[in-house]
């Protein structure tokens, strides 16, 4: 199948798809034209490394994943080990999202809004760089 059907069908920009090949994640044979000849093969490749992306995996675990998927004499203690180190990263952006919108939604409470000129969220923003720096 060709490029657009293979994007398609996985869910995929032909863009994105160009780039997979471009760092080695899947390899499609090439037609005596030169065009890219994809294979159910690669289809389930890209599926398989769009939902690994959807679900935030790097490229250098996407390929660790792939080659674990690929590899019948895999232990999943290794794919598990990975998702878990994965997890703990995705836990803690949400507790430093958590925490960046309490402190902005205190500075929003206490800020007026008002015609007047002082502000508790330039304030709050003014002191967090100087302690910052």
């Amino acid at each position: 199948m060709n490029i657009g059907e293979v994007a398609r069908r996985a869910g995929l920009p032909p863009k994105t798809i160009r780039y997979y090949e471009e760092i080695g994640l899947i390899c499609p044979d090439r037609r005596d034209n030169g065009y890219r000849d994809f294979a159910e093969t690669h289809l389930h490749k890209l599926a398989f490394i769009g939902r690994a992306r959807a679900l935030g995996f790097t490229i250098d675990e996407c390929r660790t994943l792939l080659a674990l998927y690929e590899d019948e004499g895999r232990e999943s203690a290794e794919v598990k080990q990975l998702a878990q180190d994965h997890l703990a990263r995705i836990d803690a952006k949400i507790a430093e999202l958590q925490d960046m919108r309490a402190t902005l939604a205190h500075l929003v409470r206490a800020c007026a809004g008002d015609e007047r000129p002082d502000c508790p969220i330039l304030a709050g923003l003014a002191h967090t760089a100087l302690s910052q720096g």
